[in-house]
């Protein structure tokens, strides 16, 4: 593959950046220092919550399943700690979604794009498995030498190597992703038996195939090209956000230098591209906020190395604001803003969403009720002349107890009540419904014939035995008088 530095279609002024340009794969150099170090510990956690995540435990009683965070598909729903969540409340759903949108736009305000440089599953990958070449290969110089060496078995053998290892990572990353649809040692167990059904196989394969794709193989270009964050991102910045930046002020004019030379006159820049050749999508930041620049802040780390080298003071590329950039090139002091309009709309848009997400946690029922009234036909006549109407009656038990509802019908005077199956012939009618479960119910609802009223009457279900009285409003049909 062709790894030779980018170079843009039409020549550059000073400061402009290309939108587009035609590079061959970037291959990052190894630096050493604090964002280093930070990125480090970021790929450990990152990796180590998707992986082991699925393996906690927690202990919700007899019968119910042990694992702290479970999405279980088969049983219609999901577990989060204390918290499960049953279908009909995807609406939850919704609300993780914004908050997690609102957060991503508030850490973009406060640290520009550290998500992307950090923490994203892109980022995370794509570093793993540069640090497999790095081990197998070598460093930056040794694997733009080994791109160019000519087919040999050597080069057969350590590509075979590193793409072997890319697809135990990607495999692992498919598998954790399944972990998390069921009982975590139950499904690792039978993933490697093979006997796990087979769509755990193709979801396997599915989100192994794009780890190994993108993080392989497209890396850089999935954030330059596919990622439709870096096209908004500087939407969010403001002059006070945190972005890696360079100090044109005092880096320029720059040039070549040799150690131990003068830099009186000249900027601090001596031009060596550690920057460039650190960088894990290629750019040169010295030519401003790109798209391209995901955050990670290794150059910084890269620039510091050589300014030791140099005797000069570090920073020349840094992880601050445009504010304090030109505050430190005319000499007033700097300030570290994060309490500012943009942030507190963010921080009160995820507060109201939080709120409203708690109060609708705190305030849930635990029981649910749906009625369905039968069609065919809509009502019976019996041979007393009383009019009958059927109903499918369904509680939900949200409760990991087994429980016992009373159910009454209002507004149809005289109404008894037949459960199939159960009790018959009375005013109320008694309902079990086991722990964590629907319970199904074949109703018969007979009003005597000087009662009902014509076609139809409105009448509501009443079912009392939870910590709130349910109310549901339906109809008795019955004949035109």
């Amino acid at each position: 593959m062709d790894t030779k530095p980018a170079v843009p279609a039409l020549p550059l002024h000073k400061g402009e950046v290309p939108v587009y340009m035609e590079t061959g794969k970037a291959q990052p150099r190894a630096v050493s220092g604090t964002f280093r170090s930070w990125k480090w510990w970021a790929m450990v956690i990152t990796l180590a919550w998707w992986h082991l995540g699925p393996f906690l435990r927690w202990d919700r009683g007899p019968g119910a399943p042990d694992q702290a965070i479970l999405i279980d598909m088969p049983g219609r729903r999901a577990y989060f700690l204390f918290l499960e969540i049953w279908p009909q409340e995807i609406y939850y759903l919704t609300g993780i979604l914004l908050l997690s949108a609102i957060l991503l736009f508030l850490m973009s305000a406060v640290a520009g794009r550290v998500w992307c440089g950090f923490i994203c599953w892109q980022t995370v990958y794509t570093d793993l498995f540069v640090t497999v070449e790095r081990l197998v290969i070598g460093d930056r110089s040794q694997r733009i030498a080994f791109e160019r060496q000519p087919f040999s078995v050597e080069k057969l053998a350590r590509k075979a190597a590193v793409n072997l290892i890319w697809l135990v990572i990607s495999a692992a990353c498919g598998i954790g992703f399944t972990l998390w649809f069921g009982d975590a040692f139950q499904q690792l167990k039978d993933i490697f038996t093979l006997e796990a059904s087979p769509p755990t196989y193709v979801f396997i394969a599915i989100l192994g195939g794009f780890c190994f794709l993108l993080a392989g193989y497209a890396r850089e270009r999935v954030c330059v090209y596919l990622c439709p964050y870096s096209r908004f991102q500087s939407a969010m910045f403001d002059e006070h956000s945190l972005i890696v930046t360079y100090e044109a002020w005092r880096g320029e004019p720059g040039g070549a230098a040799r150690k131990g030379q003068s830099f009186e006159g000249r900027g601090h820049c001596v031009d060596c591209r550690s920057c460039v050749q650190a960088c894990p999508t290629g750019i040169d930041i010295r030519r401003g906020n790109q798209l391209a620049c995901i955050g990670c802040a290794l150059c910084i780390d890269a620039c510091n190395q050589v300014m030791d080298r140099y005797g000069l003071p570090r920073g020349l590329i840094r992880y601050d604001s445009s504010h304090n950039i030109e505050a430190r090139k005319c000499g007033a002091p700097t300030s570290l803003r994060i309490i500012r309009p943009r942030t507190l709309i963010y921080g009160g848009i995820m507060a109201l969403a939080a709120s409203v997400m708690l109060f609708r946690l705190t305030t849930r029922p635990d029981v649910d009720v749906n009625v369905l009234h039968e069609r065919a036909p809509l009502f019976v006549q019996m041979s007393d002349g009383s009019i009958r109407n059927g109903y499918v009656y369904k509680v939900l038990n949200m409760k990991a107890e087994d429980r016992s509802f009373g159910l009454r019908l209002e507004g149809a005077e005289g109404a008894v009540i037949d459960v199939v199956g159960g009790e018959s012939g009375a005013a109320t009618a008694e309902l079990r419904v086991p722990r964590d479960s629907v319970g199904t119910f074949r109703l018969y609802v007979t009003v005597p014939a000087a009662k009902a009223a014509s076609k139809s009457m409105p009448v509501t279900f009443v079912l009392d035995g939870s910590s709130r009285q349910v109310r549901t409003p339906t109809i008795f049909a019955g004949p035109e008088k």
